[in-house]
């Protein structure tokens, strides 16, 4: 035999303003979210942060949701001392059971679609035409674009990946910089490869990472927006010295480019600092006998641009 109990408008008034609390906190918790992360520097990081903001307070709503109804639970609807009777045998409520089974279900399909439009709308892979729906990437409007002359399409700037250094190879100047110098507001292009081992390019101010995978050369692209100079990171871990193998990405107005191009351009190869490369050396010149083999770093690479190590990064 069920039970079937009815909910009073008193009940139900009380849990529709709960619910409309927890949807004005959890909006308030998913906007906080976005000062979890470093500076947007990237059009992609706009749309990374905000899908971010959004899970942050979908999230938030089923967590203060749930707590609080345990809390209730436990603070006023405890059994009384010394009862050990079963609870009422409530059972086959259809509305439960169909509410509980399609919201998750509705709610797993929107976070889905959300994130599959964001990722489609970033376009880090692959063409890049259906980039001009991004509202910031669109500078010019669509009636001065057709009159606009065409501009020719720029050859990718190559990254080369090794152990455990970063290389950038500007093929229309002939250029070898360990920094990776970009025009704001402008898609960059590059080429990723590998030396050796995977690993992964990842500029945390961008939100953008992508392995790079010995034996592939990988198109991947993306569009600064904010000037400054930027950490570049390995995230997969490629041997002793990975956590030394960083580089710097630097965003400048165009005019600061083409005048870094040519002052690059005018500078011969020289042999560029690498960190892991001078560890190394310091390892072998005083050995310690730790029973393993240690990979030995590629020699630091000759570049026409070496990196000057700060602390200025954002």
């Amino acid at each position: 035999m069920t039970t079937q109990h009815s909910l009073s408008p008193r009940t139900v008034a009380l849990l529709v303003a709960l619910a409309i609390a927890d949807a004005a906190i959890s909006f308030w918790v998913g906007r906080q979210a976005y000062l979890w992360m470093p500076p947007q520097a990237s059009a992609e990081a706009l749309l990374v942060d905000d899908l971010f903001g959004f899970l942050t307070t979908i999230g938030s709503f089923i967590f203060i949701g749930v707590t609080t109804a345990l809390l209730v639970a436990v603070l006023f609807q405890r059994a009384d001392k010394y009862d050990t009777s079963d609870g009422p045998p409530i059972e086959g409520n259809l509305l439960v059971e169909i509410l509980w089974t399609t919201i998750p279900l509705g709610l797993v399909i929107w976070i889905a679609a959300y994130s599959y439009q964001i990722y489609d709308k970033m376009a880090i892979l692959g063409p890049m035409e259906h980039m001009n729906h991004v509202p910031s990437l669109s500078l010019v409007p669509p009636a001065e674009a057709a009159t606009l002359p065409a501009v020719p399409e720029k050859t990718p700037i190559e990254v080369h990946a090794r152990q455990w250094a970063w290389e950038f190879y500007y093929p229309d100047q002939n250029i070898t910089s360990t920094e990776l110098h970009l025009p704001v507001n402008e898609r960059a292009r590059l080429v990723l490869t590998s030396e050796d081992v995977l690993h992964g390019f990842y500029i945390p101010a961008f939100r953008i990472k992508q392995d790079v995978i010995p034996g592939s050369s990988i198109d991947f692209g993306f569009t600064p927006i904010r000037e400054g100079r930027y950490r570049l990171r390995d995230s997969d871990y490629s041997g002793t010295y990975f956590a030394a193998n960083q580089g710097t990405v630097v965003i400048e107005s165009a005019e600061a480019y083409q005048q870094w191009l040519a002052d690059a351009a005018a500078q011969p190869l020289t042999v560029a600092e690498n960190r892991a490369y001078r560890e190394f050396t310091k390892s072998v010149d005083r050995p310690i006998s730790m029973g393993w083999k240690t990979v030995e770093p590629a020699p630091p690479p000759r570049v026409n641009y070496a990196s000057a190590e700060d602390s200025s990064y954002e």
